[in-house]
This record gives structure tokens, C-alpha cells and sequence, in this order.
């Protein structure tokens, strides 16, 4: 794995449950400001049945990026953490935005 993935995936691996941060911030932390569209590349292909918390990285807006079924399925993970999650994939960033 490369270097850039290893970095993301330690960052998001940190998120706490029941909060929520952004692909900028994730990438910013990681050491690539300015990568978000590649951390949302990254997470697009993360093998089926993965550990790490990728539903817990929305977008600079507090919505949840993915259409259909897939952002019903990231919705879900969320609202079973307890992060309230509009129907149209709206969260409260202030509320729920994990400060590190």
C-alpha cells in the first residue's frame, strides 16, 4: 500500500464513533491538503467488508456525497451511531464534526 493510503486510512481509523469529519480535513491531516477528491477515490475503493469507519467522511457541505443505495447504506451506519442524518444525507457539521 502506498504511502498516501497508508496516511488516510490512519487518520479516518481515528474518527470516533458517532462523529463525522471532511475529505478535506482527512486529507489535511494526513499530510495531502488539497487531496479530498483522492480521498474520496481511496474510499470508493475500499474492499467489501472492510473495518475502517469510511461512512464517518462526508463533504465540505456535512452531506453525505454518495447517491441511491449507497447513500442510504452510509446514512444507516451513521444513524446507528447516533449521528442524526437528514433524508437527503444532510449532517449537523457543527454538532457532529470531529475537532482532533
Amino acid at each position: 500500500m502506498d504511502q498516501f493510503l497508508m496516511q488516510i486510512f490512519a487518520v479516518i481509523h481515528q474518527i470516533p464513533h458517532g462523529k463525522v469529519t471532511t475529505y478535506g480535513q482527512v486529507a489535511k491531516m494526513a499530510g495531502y491538503p488539497g487531496y479530498a477528491r483522492h480521498v474520496g477515490k481511496a474510499l470508493g475503493n475500499l474492499p467489501t467488508g472492510s473495518k475502517l469507519p469510511w461512512y464517518r467522511v462526508i463533504n465540505s457541505q456535512g452531506k453525505i456525497s454518495l447517491k441511491g443505495q449507497d447513500l442510504q447504506r452510509q446514512r444507516k451506519a451513521l444513524l446507528e451511531e447516533g449521528v442524526e442524518v437528514s433524508t437527503l444525507g444532510k449532517v449537523r457539521l457543527k454538532h457532529y464534526q470531529w475537532q482532533p
